[in-house]
């Protein structure tokens, strides 16, 4: 084993020793962390992008953007329709992604110096920032979110770490060095590597450890770190704390500014601050590019969910196709244009030999066209591709916690993915249902009965593995013929519906007669009930007392049944309060309850690292271990006053229960402590009440569920890789380690699978001693023609062969075509005509017109011009200037009250350029203004300034710079 590798073995094992703003938590109260910078951040931003739509489509936006800003009240502001019911889980998930993965650096690059601005690895740190920018964009323009989410998570970690690590706000700085995200403009006034930085720090106070001539030259260091040894250049200064060996060697003490308790504590708020506003301008480049609207797709900030089906096109599959098109058709005619449109529209065909090709699109048209276009034909023999689908296409192209409804009629002729699907499932918390229809027509599968006959039904086995991927995920499978399945198709009308929750789920297998209880509460809305299951009876009860039995309608709801369903719509009226139902039977059955809320909940599993520096917490992954302790972070969605009051593991078979104890973490977030996972299966189950006038004087109590039935496991699988970007034809290692617990040990085998099917390579089997660890790694290679922007899923499987217990990790990876140009399109103005315009602005026909060339030099071409601001009309053309060059010529003609004008030139690379002018201020003579922000470094010619003839100056001036308000600039970047 290489040097390298038993470092980062080393890193797996001991606690994690954070450097950097703390991850997750500050438990002081009085420290901002990377969540906490992040959060910030991103709801600026998306706050402003809202804004900037609100204002283009006439509609007001009545939100102060500081720090006092919520997820729920950024959602709220941003719906553009005020009544609706609005669910706020996919923004919270997708800000969730970004935390967690810029908390994650600190676990898989500790020992990097780039990644965090370390060792004075400035150049190092910025190509990390930009290289990743740059796969952001590549996401974004493939329409991958969350790949791109996890790699702008990995960005903001390192950008942050600079203002804890370096002594930019010791130099007097207070805005963000926006070279570090402009790779065009040059590193200047950088320490040599040989000059003295830091004196000791005296009798541990390090407030003016760093050297007065450093500070008075302006130069620029960061302090040197190292787990395990302590050299480093002789003068320089440490990182500091407990964990960084070379903080005892002169020169002693530190500089970091992690919590206001480290060598430089006193400066944490304010590199903290600038930390924040730095973020902010990388959201700010990434947002322009991607356009408001797509920026908010990026940050997860979606009215709706989507529409998503794994449909099997072979022969037998003519009638369950037609019935696909008319529910997915019926939906989209019924919401279009409303908030409960759905946000995307998923479509994964799948037969044998072969599966998809994916389509994601947000366009219903195109949605129609493709399902229209599906045609049953082919197969050959019964089993078809169904987990294929579902895991390579469905589970990893959805977004986190989406409906997948899988349409098929026949076994699975992958089975062999029947372990890795529900690694993904509990990965995702997606529900998936299946739509299990018989086969009585198909002549194929009557030709290969040899033993028996025909039958309408499939083989128990098969069955049943549907039946365990669905109740896994928090779905159903619903067994109906050919004929009761548009009957059926109910189920995914009510999934479309918007801000759906989950009250109560049960399963019994075997079944047994059982009594249940649940709450709800006044914000609940369509409440449902579904039981599957074979012969079964049950008996419902309201909070006022009033019973219904199983029977069609009655006084509490309408039942339908068909197949092996039986869809409860309960009445509107005396749903508050606490319900009771008691099923009776000995065979399996399922009980869901469903209603639509805003208020809901999403948790993630953490695990405690290194509490002796930071006290602190990292994503845990895979499955918990069984009988141990755990953690989860908990945060209430969809409500600012809400408190929580359990929150409890509950076995899946019905027989235990664990409770947690809570720590406020304030934002409607709770750490949540379990001194014991129960073995097996179990869901997690939240209570609590909301204090809101609205709900308080109705009873506040409230229950939801997490559909996703989690697994627990003897042993834990961690995974790490060197990044989260590979270039095509590349090759990445991904590093894991299987660490028992309670004395395991044995031969553990090894799957790893991908859903993109590049070519990998692992060891078969890896061996563990007791109490110890296994370590091993996952190649995978890119095919030099993989595009650009590309994501994939990697999940690598462990199972103890003695036991078949099985736990897994997943990690996600973007492939990126290696980016040279990183030099911004230029604007150059030819004439602005402002002479109709009158001196003072009155509301008529008088226009101003602007014409302009954009150009990108020896770049990769102008891309797209797009207008920021302003409300007239923009057209562009292409033409060939002097020297050969491609040129877009722009012209802009708006109303001379529609005085400024903002235009975004992207180039192909993704690089960011601003062209503004304004006529709106009457001056007496021709003036010009260059600004530039911290870091620019301006040359060349500017623009000349132009004056019109009536009486206004339409000022044109070239600028860089954050707070220039109407400029005519080169590459400009907010």
């Amino acid at each position: 084993m290489t040097s390298s590798l038993l470092w980062v073995a080393l890193c797996l094992l001991l606690p994690s020793p954070f450097r950097a703003f703390k991850p997750l938590f500050s438990l002081d109260g009085e420290s901002l962390t990377h969540r906490q910078i992040t959060v910030r951040a991103v709801l600026r931003k998306t706050a402003e992008a809202c804004q900037s739509l609100a204002t283009a489509e006439g509609r007001g936006f009545s939100l102060t953007i500081d720090d006092s800003l919520t997820v729920t009240k950024v959602q709220s502001a941003c719906s553009s329709d005020g009544s609706a019911l609005l669910s706020f889980t996919a923004f919270h998930t997708a800000v969730a992604k970004l935390y967690f993965s810029n908390a994650l650096v600190d676990v898989a690059m500790a020992l990097s110096e780039k990644h965090h601005f370390d060792d004075e690895a400035f150049s190092g740190g910025r190509d990390v920032i930009t290289s990743g920018v740059s796969a952001v964009k590549e996401s974004v323009k493939a329409q991958r979110f969350l790949s791109g989410r996890l790699v702008l998570g990995w960005v903001c970690h390192t950008l942050q770490d600079f203002y804890s690590h370096s002594n930019w706000v010791e130099l007097g700085n207070r805005v963000p060095y926006t070279t570090l995200i402009r790779p065009d403009l040059p590193l200047t006034n950088l320490a040599d590597p040989s000059t003295p930085t830091c004196r000791n720090c005296v009798a541990g106070n390090c407030n003016d450890n760093i050297l007065s001539e450093v500070l008075q030259q302006g130069l620029l260091t960061s302090g040197y770190f190292n787990l395990l040894f302590s050299a480093k250049p002789a003068g320089k200064c440490s990182h500091g704390g407990s964990f960084d060996q070379t903080s005892g060697q002169d020169a002693v003490g530190g500089i970091n500014k992690d919590d206001v308790g480290a060598s430089h504590g006193h400066m944490h708020q304010v590199a903290a601050e600038v930390a924040v506003a730095a973020t902010t301008e990388l959201l700010e480049d990434i947002r322009a590019f991607a356009g408001d609207r797509g920026f908010l797709r990026l940050m997860g900030l979606s009215q709706s969910s989507v529409l998503c089906f794994v449909i099997d096109t072979t022969g037998s599959m003519k009638d369950d196709i037609a019935e696909a098109k008319r529910v997915s058709f019926s939906i989209i005619d019924s919401k279009r244009g409303s908030q409960q449109e759905p946000s995307a529209y998923i479509l994964v065909p799948f037969n044998d030999p072969g599966f998809g090709p994916l389509l994601t699109t947000t366009d219903a048209d195109i949605f129609k066209q493709k399902i229209n276009e599906l045609q049953a034909k082919g197969g050959g023999d019964i089993p078809e591709l169904c987990l294929s689908g579902l895991q390579v296409l469905a589970l990893t192209g959805a977004p986190p916690s989406s409906e997948i409804f899988v349409v098929r009629d026949a076994p699975a002729k992958d089975a062999a993915l029947k372990s890795t699907v529900p690694a993904l499932i509990e990965s995702t918390k997606s529900v998936v249902t299946f739509m299990l229809t018989d086969n009585l027509r198909s002549s194929r599968r009557r030709r290969r009965d040899t033993v028996g006959g025909t039958s309408n039904r499939l083989p128990e086995s098969d069955a049943q593995l549907y039946r365990d991927l669905a109740r896994a995920s928090g779905g159903q499978a619903i067994e109906v013929t050919k004929a009761e399945l548009p009957q059926a198709t109910s189920v995914i009308q009510d999934a479309s519906g918007n801000a759906l929750v989950t009250v109560l789920q049960v399963s019994r297998t075997p079944g047994k007669p059982e009594n249940f209880t649940f709450t709800v509460d006044s914000s609940i809305q369509n409440l449902t009930v579904y039981i599957t299951g074979g012969s079964l009876s049950f008996a419902m009860s309201s909070p006022t007392g009033v019973s219904q039995n199983s029977q069609t309608s009655g006084p509490l709801g309408t039942m339908e049944t068909v197949g092996n369903l039986r869809r409860i719509s309960l009445n509107s009226a005396n749903q508050t309060g606490s319900w009771e139902i008691r099923i009776i039977s000995t065979e399996p059955y399922t009980l869901k309850v469903i209603g639509q809320s805003s208020f809901n909940f999403i948790y993630s599993f953490v695990e405690a690292a290194n509490p002796g520096a930071h006290g602190d917490f990292s994503l845990k992954e895979g499955r918990p271990l069984s009988g141990a302790n755990a953690s989860l972070l908990v945060t209430v969605t969809g409500s600012d006053t809400a408190t929580v009051s359990e929150v409890s593991l509950v076995d899946a078979s019905g027989s235990r229960e664990v409770n947690g104890t809570l720590r406020s973490l304030g934002e409607g977030s709770f750490l949540v402590t379990l001194a014991d996972v129960p073995e097996g299966e179990f869901v997690v189950r939240l209570r609590g009440e909301d204090s809101a006038p609205s709900r308080s004087q109705t009873g506040g109590g409230f229950q939801r569920q997490a559909s996703t039935q989690v697994k627990t496991s003897s042993f834990s699988v961690t995974a790490v890789s060197n990044s989260t970007v590979l270039e095509p034809g590349s090759t990445v290692s991904l590093r894991f380690t299987v660490t028992a617990a309670n004395g395991t040990s044995g031969t553990f085998a090894v799957r790893a699978t991908n859903d993109r099917g590049f070519v990998s390579a692992s060891p078969a089997t890896v061996t563990m001693t007791t109490g110890g660890t296994a370590e091993g790694t996952v190649t995978l290679t890119a095919p030099a023609s993989t595009a650009s922007g590309t994501d994939i899923t990697v999940t690598i499987e462990m199972e103890n062969t003695g036991t078949s217990d099985t736990n897994y990790a997943v990690l996600q990876l973007s492939v990126v075509t290696k980016i040279t140009d990183f030099t911004p399109p230029q604007c150059q103005a030819v004439t602005v005509s402002a002479s109709n315009c009158p001196v003072v602005c009155s509301h008529g026909d008088a226009i101003w017109e602007l014409s302009a060339n954009v150009t990108d030099g020896n770049g990769t071409g102008v891309d797209r011009v797009t207008l920021r601001l302003g409300n007239g009309t923009l057209n562009t053309s292409t033409a060939t200037g002097a020297g050969g060059e491609n040129v877009t010529v722009v012209s802009y003609t708006a109303p001379c009250c529609s005085d400024a004008v903002e235009l975004v030139v992207i180039d192909r690379a993704g690089n960011v350029g601003r062209c503004a002018a304004s006529i709106g201020k009457a001056v007496t003579a021709t003036t010009l203004a260059i600004t530039s922000a911290p870091g620019a470094n301006v040359t060349g010619s500017p623009v000349v300034a132009i004056t019109s003839s009536g009486g206004r100056c339409a000022s044109l001036s070239l600028g860089l710079g954050l707070g220039v308000a109407f400029c005519l600039l080169l590459g400009g970047l907010l």
